[in-house]
């Protein structure tokens, strides 16, 4: 297990703000003075008890967006854009931490009933609920059952939907979030760790090991109406991440290791088990326990069913069929979800309102929910990856989830040997083994050179490019030769602000241009760890280059990039359209993909963004 180093702490405002006036940045003296009054005005206060307090915060707010900004005249030139991006960064840990002991996390801004905390069944309420709930006018609950796996539960029988209870502080992808992620938090951690914020990270992984115990898995995020699913598996990768950061800092932490690798374990089941077993390939496949449609597209994706059933009706021929006659009087066994009524209309020719004619209604097919629900537990939500919109997510054995399941059966393979438990740590070898070599039967094409998801219902390997064929780099699967394969098509997905999702234009935020900070991560230290440095150089250069000059025009990091104009500014059409500030993930892997850079190249980065127009000298 290798250590972590961290070359760098987290930076204080400065005593004052320096002479020169600069273009507008968030992390100068003024915009981080006025962050710290938000932040302790907000934290743990009733703003409705306390007018005076609210009027600070809305005049700190004012002044975090309004007031001019100040570049630090003391820093060396050279040091100025990275310093600066460091420090949003830095700050940025502080205020995406939620807690569930503070106001500002348990008020449900996504709900517009009052808020509710659910508690596990069998749970005994902390002291400080009583305090809570009279503070932050919010209602305490148990759920109705004890919960031993995902998918015990039916999550429309809990009304209203609330936050799940944590016991530790996390950190959130976004401003808009009070919920902390599944796979999104190993990229955060991963930042964590790189700037020594390690009870935080280890809070977090905590709070997966409360997720297990308390709820039947690691969830896709601490919501009830997410307790039918789980996301990427990544905590044994979590777990190392933290232990190794301990250890590097003197703290063996056995005894911590021996409680995860059992929470890891169970965690394991989850995959491995029916229904998440993909036919009879020995692989794992997404599936989501819930039916109909997803709560989170019904409230952030305005529209999106719609969308879907009106694209499917225009193409009759895809295979499957996902759009179905159905009504109110006659519903269809096999539809779910909302009604669509048809209209047959003459084609406008004049300024008149042609004549339309009802012609019935239609709803989605059971099973299209079914596979947006797997994809939404994937994470790429939305692509055309499996088929258009992701309606046959449930139906592949996809790259992405099993090179993690081999990364996690090789993590437990490590960490029973660390704990002296042979006889388990030959089973996991053994595991692992197996898994690689369906891994190669199945998702390997040798014709295209390229890994692929695989259709198991159709006895078929996916032709759809897919920047997921680099998991297998990372996760330690591919062959030399495979490798070398790979990389021959890296074009295929190289852009000017590093890799993109697939090379489809779709409409889709997990497709064609966008690049998203966690495969960057993926695909990198899989080139790295296969030999190709110099590709993994360049393609790094790429995207913090992108992310930088971004940071530079509006102070802010974002959830995704379009890769082709390298800009923050995205057109997405199909599903979920905005593009968060923030954002954990992508401030995470800025820090990984930053440390593991040439020094060289870093000081090439910073000296360019100094001198691009628009900076502060």
């Amino acid at each position: 297990m290798s250590a972590y180093r961290y070359p760098y702490t987290r930076p204080a405002c400065p005593s004052r703000p320096p002479a020169k006036v600069a273009p507008a940045r968030r992390t100068d003296y003024a915009a981080c003075a006025a962050r710290g009054a938000v932040e302790g005005a907000l934290r743990g206060t009733d703003l409705m008890q306390k007018p005076k307090k609210l009027y600070a915060c809305l005049l700190c707010f004012f002044l975090l967006n309004a007031v001019p900004s100040y570049a630090a005249t003391d820093a060396k030139p050279e040091q100025h854009a990275l310093d600066q991006i460091r420090a949003y960064i830095s700050a940025g840990w502080d205020s995406l931490t939620r807690s569930l002991t503070d106001c500002a996390t348990v008020v449900d801004t996504k709900l517009s009933t009052a808020s509710v905390l659910y508690f596990p069944a069998d749970f005994r309420l902390p002291a400080s609920v009583e305090q809570l709930q009279k503070q932050c006018k919010v209602q305490v609950q148990h759920l109705p059952a004890v919960i031993h796996h995902i998918g015990e539960t039916d999550p429309s029988e809990i009304n209203p939907a609330g936050l799940l209870y944590m016991e530790n502080r996390y950190v959130v992808p976004g401003g808009r979030f009070n919920e902390m992620y599944g796979w999104d938090s190993y990229f955060i951690i991963r930042g964590l760790v790189r700037d020594g914020r390690i009870d935080l990270a280890k809070g977090m992984v905590e709070n997966f090991f409360f997720e297990i115990d308390h709820y039947g898995g690691v969830l896709n995020a601490n919501r009830t109406y997410y307790l039918t699913r789980s996301q990427p598996p990544f905590l044994t990768s979590m777990i190392l991440a933290v232990f190794e950061a301990q250890k590097a800092g003197g703290h063996q932490g056995n005894e911590w290791l021996a409680k995860a690798y059992d929470h890891a374990v169970k965690d394991h089941e989850l995959w491995t088990s029916e229904p998440h077993r993909a036919g009879s390939t020995g692989l794992s496949r997404y599936f989501d326990f819930g039916n109909g449609p997803a709560a989170e597209s019904v409230k952030d994706e305005t529209g999106h069913y719609r969308q879907v059933a009106a694209y499917f009706l225009q193409q009759p021929d895809l295979g499957r069929n996902y759009v179905m006659a159905s009504s109110a009087a006659k519903p269809s066994s096999l539809a779910a979800g909302p009604l669509f009524a048809l209209q047959i209309c003459d084609v406008a020719r004049t300024m008149a309102q042609p004549g339309c004619d009802s012609a019935g209604t239609v709803a989605l097919s059971a099973d299209y929910y079914k596979g947006d629900r797997a994809m939404r537990e994937s994470g790429f939500d939305i692509s055309f990856r499996f088929g258009p919109y992701g309606a046959a997510t449930h139906h592949f054995a996809p790259v992405c989830l099993n090179s993690l399941l081999y990364k996690t059966e090789k993590d437990l393979e490590q960490m029973s040997a660390a704990l002296d438990r042979k006889e388990e740590s030959e089973k996991w070898r053994e595991r692992a083994e197996q898994r690689k070599a369906d891994v190669q039967k199945y998702l390997w094409d040798s014709e295209r050179g390229l890994f692929f998801d695989f259709d198991f219902e159709k006895q078929a390997r996916s032709t759809y490019e897919y920047v997921t064929t680099f998991y297998p780099l990372w996760a330690g699967i591919a062959t030399p030769e495979q490798a070398r394969s790979v990389m021959q098509h890296v074009g295929r997905f190289e852009r000017p602000g590093g890799l993109v999702m697939s090379p489809y234009e779709t409409g889709a935020q997990w497709d064609f241009p966008y690049a998203w900070a966690p495969n960057q991560l993926m695909a990198i230290e899989g080139m790295r760890r296969n030999g190709f440095n110099e590709d993994a150089d360049r393609l790094s250069y790429k995207f913090l280059s992108m992310v930088m000059e971004n940071f530079r025009r509006d102070g802010t990091i974002r959830e995704k990039y379009d890769a082709v104009k390298r800009s923050s500014e995205t057109q997405v059409t199909a599903g979920y359209h905005m593009n968060i500030v923030g954002f954990g993930w992508t401030n995470g892997v800025f820090l990984a993909l930053l440390h593991d850079l040439p020094t060289s190249d870093v000081a090439r980065l910073s000296k360019e963004q100094d001198q691009a127009p628009g900076s502060a000298h």
